[in-house]
Order: C-alpha cells, then sequence, then structure tokens
C-alpha cells in the first residue's frame, strides 16, 4: 500500500548493503514468520507489541518497518516510532512484497543465537588480513548491523566460542569456514542466500586474495595491497576492522556500480 511514508522495493535494495542503509525492522507475526522463517538482509525481528520497549536502540538512525502484507502492523509501528522521533517508513508490498521480487532472503536457521541485547556474536583468530574482516563486514552489512566481533588468539577460538556462545569463524573444524577452495566469505554468502552478482563478484577478489590465486581477478593485488597496509597501520583489531569496514564498502560499491568505468587523465590528444 503505497503512501507518503513508504519506500519501494527498488529503492530498498539499493540501500542494503551501504553504511547509509536505514534500520531495518521485521514486525511481522510469530505466524507468518514461521510460514517463512526468513528475513531481509540485514533486517532484525522485534516484537510489534513492545515498541517503546525497543525503539532507543533505532535513536539517530532513520528506519523501514516489514509486516507481512503492508497493512496495519507496520504502519501502527512506523507511526509510533516517527512520534518517538525517529524517522520511520513501511516497506511497499511488505515481506510478500520482496519475496515476490526474488530478491535475497537470510535463513533465520543459519544464523548464531542473540546476545540479551539482540546482536549476534562472532570469534575468530587475532591480526586479520583478508577474509577475517571482509566477512565481518559482509555480517554488518548484509547480516546483522550490530554483531559483536572477538579477535583472539588462535588457540582459543573454540573454547571461546562454547564459552561466551559466539559463532566461530575462518578457523579449522567449524562450519564458518573454508571448504574446498572457496575461502569463509564465500561459504557465508552461499549459507546465508546472498548470492548477488556484486557479492559473487566480489567474493571472487575476496578468494583471490585470501588464498594466493592472484590471477583469478585484476583486482585481487589491490585488496591484498591494501588489507596487509592496513594491517600494519593498527595494532587494535576493532580499530582495523573499522576501517576495513570503509575498504569493503567501496569495493561492494564498485562491484555493484563502476565495474565498467575507467579513468584515464589526461586523455591523449591529436597534435595539430
Amino acid at each position: 500500500m503505497s503512501s507518503i511514508n513508504s519506500i519501494s522495493v527498488g529503492k530498498l535494495v539499493r540501500l542494503i548493503g551501504t553504511p547509509k542503509c536505514p534500520a531495518l525492522v521485521d514486525v511481522r507475526t510469530d505466524e507468518d514468520f514461521a510460514l517463512s522463517p526468513f528475513l531481509l538482509p540485514g533486517s532484525v525481528r522485534r516484537p510489534f507489541g513492545d515498541v517503546n520497549g525497543w525503539a532507543a536502540a533505532l535513536r539517530g538512525r532513520s528506519a523501514v518497518v516489514i509486516c507481512q502484507k503492508d497493512l496495519k502492523l507496520s504502519h501502527g509501528v512506523a507511526a509510533l516510532l516517527r512520534d518517538g522521533g525517529i524517522p520511520a517508513e513501511v516497506l511497499e508490498g511488505g515481506y510478500l512484497g520482496w519475496e515476490s521480487a526474488g530478491l535475497p532472503r537470510v535463513p533465520t536457521g543459519k544464523l548464531p543465537p542473540q546476545n540479551t541485547q539482540g546482536r549476534t556474536l562472532w570469534v575468530t583468530r587475532e591480526r586479520p588480513k583478508i577474509d577475517r574482516i571482509a566477512c565481518p563486514w559482509l555480517i554488518r552489512r548484509f547480516i546483522d548491523p550490530a554483531a559483536l566481533f572477538m579477535f583472539v588468539a588462535p588457540s582459543e577460538v573454540s573454547a571461546v566460542g562454547e564459552k561466551f556462545d559466539a559463532a566461530p569463524f575462518d578457523i579449522e573444524g567449524v562450519f564458518w569456514s573454508h571448504r574446498g577452495e572457496l575461502c569463509t566469505f564465500d561459504v557465508m554468502i552461499e549459507e546465508f542466500g546472498l548470492a548477488t552478482p556484486p557479492l559473487l563478484r566480489l567474493a571472487t577478489i575476496v578468494r583471490a586474495a585470501d588464498t594466493a590465486r592472484l590471477d583469478l581477478a585484476p583486482e585481487a593485488p589491490g585488496l591484498l595491497a591494501a588489507s596487509l597496509g592496513l594491517s600494519r597501520m593498527y595494532a587494535d583489531d576493532l580499530e582495523q576492522l573499522e576501517a576495513g569496514l570503509n575498504l569493503y564498502d567501496a569495493f561492494y560499491r564498485w562491484c555493484r556500480d563502476a565495474s565498467a568505468e575507467t579513468h584515464n587523465w589526461p586523455t591523449a590528444k591529436t597534435k595539430a
């Protein structure tokens, strides 16, 4: 149902995966969710009957509210958010409109458990280079914008994961890790249902840089150089991650919007 406070599927799909994406709030009923236990990339489920309980976490951001059919639940929740000073729109067509468009949906059965603040927790080896920055970028932009990451000694990753109920990734012997020639970034894209052309192109670049097969993509040496440079610039892994998010934002936008563009200055001029 189109309204002045709605956003189209086409416009939202361009925002998802970028730093400017609004908070995406899924307020479907438990019954509707059980019929299709998937989420729009980057969205989180929140109960429509407890807006006051979770709205404060959206302060400083705009929001898009998603219900099953773009009817009473999303419109009511969006109105309450706006009343609380949070700019909020509803998704035209709701979840079913997104689903019918054949766009990516994240299977919630693959998500790790959330902590008491509703955030997923992940753990991997310290001193990240490529895969261990690329995967957190993918998670923050397409899975859980509020995800937390722990970088610990390699020998302690599994134990920390068990003790703190965190999902280990990019180590041997766990679900979220390399499989054959695929790196962990590839695996996450596949398992989370995010195999769009831009992300698949980025995955090839990441795999090439991460597995020393630079011939797979001409952009891979650049990603490798930038990644190793960042690892030398930052002693703190979380500071490096924040800087790395910007790097992958740029690579993603190139894969999505700018791969056909060239740059040549000054241009060759024919002599008179």
